[in-house]
């Protein structure tokens, strides 16, 4: 049996402000929780990307040296010689300035595919804008650098010992996927020579794609190549890999280790890092953010249903006799209930209606403020059906009450 609609206009025209009031109070919801959901969604994007490395497998650890006159070179042999000997590792290697995917240690450089191309941009003083350039980080470290951070070539080969030296002239580079076909659509990288600021490097070999220490939020966050000269400090960040219940273990063995590997160094507690932990510390804004994104986009449908609810358990009070009137005369408790969910359904729909185009308009100003992305529009239905939905389980309970009242409540006074 159909709703008649005529009935339901006439009780809302007679509570034009409160069902006005009711209408606006779920279109500013439906406009915030829309794009509080988009941010949401991003935020949890961003916090799960991969990093291109095996996570769980990998440990680090720094030691700052306090004797500038220690021989840097030679205490990182031994140090990398008494890691490599614990019990569960499977290779170590020392980060030249504890550089890592989504450690904030940033060391970059520019390059480009010809030398007059570089030779533009240095006039210009930067790279954009040249399209066989590009400006990415570099990860360099000592031998089993590769190994350490559990990557595996796609094309070419590792450094040699001899592209290992002190030399600069004589610098190779190892790039990403992403970069690869930056630069050279379509081909092979290996072979080709990168131009920057230590001369002609050529490109020895192709990983897949890992992330930059610090992060855009755009494809440019794989543009990350490797470089094979290593620089030894006195001060060093070793990446050890081993399996993964056994990280704790062998970060306890390796601070002991280094303890006693040479001069007096400082080998603080909160420098002895999993992986997961390094995440989980880059990430820690964007978590805090989630958290308050859920909290509050629940708190604010709780309020909207609360509303919703209130209002019906009020109309419901004051139309009890009208109520037994129309029981009375044969209407059922299923045309009382259809009528209450009717009734909402129109003053949440013309909500949800007006919090689509809000939520658009929102999205619009946060994208000039806060530079966010623009809103996918499918965003927008869906964010109408939830309200529309959090609209009928709200008023069922007080609707369910309505289907209580007996006809003969219609022959009492008034």
């Amino acid at each position: 049996m159909a709703t008649p609609i005529k009935p339901i206009l006439s009780a809302l025209r007679h509570h034009r402000l409160t069902a006005f009031l009711l209408t606006l109070q779920v279109a500013l919801t439906c406009a915030i929780v829309i794009n509080a959901g988009f941010m949401l969604v991003g935020r949890i994007e961003r916090i799960t990307i991969p990093s291109g490395l095996p996570e769980d497998q990998l440990s680090l650890i720094s030691a700052s040296g306090l004797d500038e006159r220690a021989n840097a070179e030679a205490q990182r042999k031994t140090d990398l010689t008494l890691l490599a000997a614990i019990q569960g590792v499977q290779a170590v290697t020392a980060l030249d300035n504890g550089s890592l995917p989504l450690s904030r240690n940033s060391s970059s450089t520019g390059a480009c595919t010809t030398q007059a191309d570089f030779d533009r941009a240095k006039a210009a003083h930067g790279i954009k804008g040249i399209n066989s350039c590009v400006s990415m980080p570099q990860y360099s470290g000592s031998a089993d650098l590769i190994a350490a951070m559990g990557l595996h070539l796609l094309s070419g080969r590792d450094f040699t010992a001899a592209e290992r030296g002190t030399d600069k002239a004589g610098e190779a580079v190892i790039v990403t996927r992403r970069m690869a076909q930056r630069l050279w659509p379509g081909q092979n990288p290996v072979g080709k020579l990168l131009y920057g600021f230590n001369g002609p490097q050529p490109v020895v070999g192709m990983i897949d794609d890992i992330l930059a220490p610090m992060l855009s939020g755009g494809p440019d966050d794989t543009l990350v190549m490797l470089t094979s000269k290593s620089s030894p400090r006195i001060s060093a960040t070793y990446l050890l890999r081993t399996l993964p219940h056994d990280r704790q273990r062998i970060l306890h063995k390796a601070a002991q280790v280094l303890d006693k590997a040479g001069p007096v160094r400082l080998i603080a507690e909160e420098q002895q890092l999993t992986y997961t932990q390094v995440r989980r510390n880059y990430f820690q804004s964007d978590v805090t953010m989630l958290g308050l994104l859920i909290a509050s986009s629940l708190a604010l449908l709780f309020v909207t249903a609360l509303g919703i609810a209130g209002l019906a358990n009020f109309w419901v009070g004051q139309r009890t006799r009208q109520i037994g009137i129309r029981r009375a005369i044969g209407a059922t408790r299923g045309d009382i209930l259809r009528h209450f969910q009717a009734e909402n359904f129109m003053i949440v729909g013309a909500g949800v209606v007006l919090g689509m185009v809000l939520a658009y308009a929102l999205n619009l100003l946060l994208m000039r403020q806060y530079e966010l992305d623009r809103l996918p529009l499918f965003y927008l239905p869906l964010g109408a059906g939830l309200l529309w939905l959090l609209g009928q389980i709200a008023v069922l309970g007080p609707a369910l009450r309505a289907t209580r009242v007996p006809p003969a409540i219609a022959t009492r006074a008034g």
